[in-house]
């Protein structure tokens, strides 16, 4: 019986909340990429996941998919800065403006942005790119 694509991505968020490793949970969440290429929260998690996984080029490409579905999300945005920073690109300042406006006007999306990067250094904490990234958006 194979997985609905909703199943393999809620399975997968579980896996990767449990502390599965980054390796393993990349393929889950291609899958759900590959079958449901229209889903901006599949392209975020997988654009993290490669984050996580020092693949900062194929970072950049899942993030900028995500974007591109869903340009109001500002962890698409965030993860678009940090594999633009990773790269060494040009013009992520317009996507830390906007992930902070968004997270200015929704509290929930401003916890949600400090929680992740919260998660991405326990995970990786001597992710400089991410530690930037908080310093610019979360500076009180």
């Amino acid at each position: 019986m194979t997985n609905t694509v909703e199943s393999l991505f809620d399975t997968g968020l579980e896996r990767y909340k449990a502390g599965e490793s980054v390796e393993s949970l990349i393929p889950v969440f291609k899958e759900v990429c590959d079958r449901a290429p229209k889903t901006s929260a599949a392209w975020i998690c997988l654009a993290w996941l490669y984050l996580l996984d020092n693949k900062p080029n194929l970072a950049y490409k899942a993030a900028q998919k995500a974007v591109k579905l869903n340009p109001q999300d500002p962890q698409a945005r965030v993860n678009l800065a940090l594999a633009m920073l990773e790269t060494g690109q040009k013009g992520l300042r317009e996507h830390i403006d906007i992930a902070q406006q968004l997270m200015f006007v929704n509290e929930e999306w401003r916890n949600e942005i400090k929680t992740s990067i919260e998660d991405g250094l326990s995970r990786k904490p001597d992710w400089q790119s991410l530690i930037k990234v908080k310093n610019w958006l979360l500076e009180e």
